[in-house]
Formats: C-alpha cells, sequence, structure tokens
C-alpha cells in the first residue's frame, strides 16, 4: 500500500505523486515495487536490502540515490517467540524524491502521521522528515521499553508462588528483546553522526539532532538498566529454584533415613534365626512398637532441624 504525502505546511495526501512530497509505502505490494522501480526509478537492490528484516542500520550512496535503514521498534503478535523486536525501516532520498518503504504495518508510522498531522506544520524538506523519523523511532524505543518494564515488576512480584518454566521462558523473552533493542539503539546512533555529515543539515535540523540524541541515549541507557535488571530477577529465579530443589531432596533424604530403621529393624528380627522372640506371644507387637517409636523420633527430630 502507498499514500502520497504533500507535508508542505501541514500533511495531506495526494491522490498520485507529485515531486517534494512524500512517498510511504507499507507492506508493499508487486505493484508498489513496480512504482518505485519503474516510474520512480528506485534501484531495485535498495528494496532487496529493506525486504531482509535483519538489516542493520546503515546508509547507501549510489548515483545521487540515498537509502537510510533505520532500525525500529515493533510488536509482534504475543504467541510469537519475541514479542519485542525491531524490524527495518527504508528510507530512499534524491533531489525531489522522499520514500519510506516498511514491510510490517507498525503503531510508531501510524502515529508518526498522526502526530505530525496535528502538529500543522508538516516538514521543511525531506532530511526534516529523516530526523523527525528518528526522533519517533527513540520515543518508540521508550514507550515499549516501559512496556517491558512492567513486564519485569510482574515477574518480580510473583516470585513469591511457585515457579515453572513458563516464567523462565517468558523472561528469556524479554531478555532476547532488550538485546535486539540495545544492538539497534547502538545501531541508529552510530548511523545519525554518519548523517550529520552527509545530509544538508541546517540550523533547525542541527536542533532536531540535538534532540534525537538525547532521546538516543536516554533509550540506550533504559535498555542498559532493565537489561540488568532482568539479569538479576533471573538470577534470582534461578535461585529459588536451586533452593527449592535443595529443600526437597532435604526431604527425600529425611523420608529415606525415616523408613531405614523401621525396615532395619523388621528385616532384623525377620530372619530366619533363633533370638528369643519367636515363641513370645508380646515379640511381634513389640517389634510393631518399637519400629513406629524410632519412627517418630526420628520424624520430631527431622522436623526439628527443620528438614521436613
Amino acid at each position: 500500500m502507498r499514500t502520497f504525502w504533500n507535508y508542505n505546511r501541514g500533511l495531506r495526501t495526494h491522490d498520485e505523486w507529485q515531486p517534494n512530497s512524500w512517498v510511504q509505502v507499507t507492506c508493499p505490494t508487486p505493484d508498489d515495487e513496480d512504482f518505485l522501480i519503474h516510474q520512480l526509478q528506485v534501484p531495485d537492490y535498495f528494496l532487496d536490502d529493506i525486504r531482509d528484516k535483519d538489516e542493520r542500520a546503515r546508509y547507501d550512496y549510489d548515483e545521487g540515490w540515498m537509502l537510510i535503514i533505520l532500525r525500529i521498534p515493533y510488536l509482534k503478535e504475543a504467541q510469537s517467540r519475541t514479542p519485542h523486536t525491531t524490524i527495518p525501516l527504508g528510507i530512499i532520498l534524491n533531489k525531489n524524491i522522499c520514500v519510506t518503504v516498511c514491510h510490517f504495518e507498525t503503531n510508531m508510522m501510524i502515529d508518526f502521521v498522526s502526530y505530525q498531522q496535528k502538529r500543522g506544520l508538516g516538514f521543511t524538506d525531506s532530511v526534516d522528515l529523516v530526523f523527525r523519523l528518528f526522533l519517533s523511532s527513540a520515543v518508540w524505543y521508550l514507550k515499549r521499553l516501559k512496556q517491558i518494564s512492567t513486564l519485569i515488576d510482574t515477574a518480580k512480584r510473583e516470585l513469591d508462588r511457585p515457579i515453572n518454566n513458563a516464567d523462565l521462558i517468558n523472561l528469556s523473552r524479554l531478555q532476547d528483546s532488550l538485546t535486539y533493542f540495545a544492538t539497534s539503539i547502538r545501531g541508529n546512533e552510530t548511523l545519525l553522526s554518519k548523517l550529520k555529515f552527509k545530509l544538508p543539515v541546517d540550523e533547525l535540523d542541527a536542533d532536531m539532532i540535538e534532540d534525537v540524541n538525547i532521546e538516543m541515549s536516554q533509550a540506550r541507557e533504559t535498555t542498559n538498566i532493565y537489561t540488568n535488571i532482568l539479569e538479576s530477577t533471573i538470577e534470582t529465579y534461578a535461585s529459588i529454584i536451586n533452593n527449592n530443589v535443595a529443600q526437597t531432596m532435604k526431604t527425600m533424604t529425611s523420608v529415606s533415613i525415616i523408613l531405614m530403621f523401621p525396615t532395619l529393624i523388621a528385616s532384623i528380627f525377620g530372619m530366619n534365626l533363633i533370638n528369643g522372640m519367636e515363641n513370645w506371644v508380646w515379640g511381634f507387637p513389640l517389634v510393631i512398637i518399637g519400629s513406629v517409636a524410632v519412627t517418630i523420633l526420628f520424624f520430631g527430630y527431622f522436623r526439628r532441624i527443620g528438614w521436613i
């Protein structure tokens, strides 16, 4: 799906492409790619790079065309292996052409368009659009990090209940998400530092870049903080599991010892040997009473030292 935006003095749609407008392509169809390649003359290998979901944040320059790949946060369906991840957003620039291509429909882009329409000022040029996309991505990283923080807090509050494999799997998924975030944010920061010298930056753009740097730095530091908290939480989970295993082993050992003594008594007096009790009418009851007494004695002892 492609949308043509006039970004001068607001953000309004056009029915067809016009120079110095923004072409937003989301989940591109073959018809969209054909339009970009044959009508706008966009290099086809640019589109191939954007299609790769693992493509790192970078820029490429070829015969007047510039391709910028920005890593943005993306929330998958809840049953996914890593619900919070990052995806590439391609920004393709030429003299009078500005195109963004993303193979996923994201809340970030929907919010970006909505905010710019409410703002009602539009963009001064395509460079302003690029840096505002950087700023929006940094803000959305912080939003997603707050959601991850809520999940970590929930996991910490549930430490006092029995722990199962699902709890550890969910924490592992959050750890994977934070790894993706940290890598993508660092890549975006490096890309931004290079674009400052590759794009025509005016005074307003310089102020915008400073804002982006602040938001990116905050997102990176927040990611590191949550990563440390999550690692501490996982270690706590592991310690609790080890403690539970140790407690279970102590209980099983105590039960084995308690049962060993009546078994030993029964084995001794059950041998086919003369022991003086085989003809005594109270011989068998006495063995039973002795076994029960020893069992109660050791049960009380292990109960007192906390093994049961």
